[in-house]
């Protein structure tokens, strides 16, 4: 009667085998940039989102279930492009002169 050999070595971090997926880095810095764009900075930090956002969903598509984190990508994707058209709209808007910006002077 034989036996099944012993179970694999326990990996690095603890399990059998079994690595834990990562999440891709480049979708949280995704997703960060898209959320500082629409809240202060507008299309200077939506284009790098924008960018990331993308590079990081063919990443983690390519990886094979070896990265996770495609909602952040596509979110920081979105919120990028959202921060892009906001911004160049506001600057629109005030090379228009339909918004005032703040001068200086405090005398009318």
């Amino acid at each position: 009667m034989s036996y099944a050999g012993p179970p694999p070595p326990p990996d690095a971090s603890g399990g059998y085998g079994y690595a834990q997926p990562k999440t891709n880095q480049k979708a949280i810095w995704s997703l960060v940039l898209g959320i500082l764009g629409l809240v202060c900075c507008g299309f200077l930090a939506g284009i790098p989102a924008l960018i990331l956002g993308n590079m990081a969903k063919k990443e983690i598509a390519a990886s094979g279930g070896a990265e996770t984190g495609a909602g952040m990508a596509q979110a920081g994707f979105v919120l990028g492009i959202i921060a892009i058209v906001l911004g160049v709209l506001g600057l629109v808007l005030v090379l228009a002169g339909v918004i005032s910006t703040p001068t200086g002077s405090t005398s009318p």
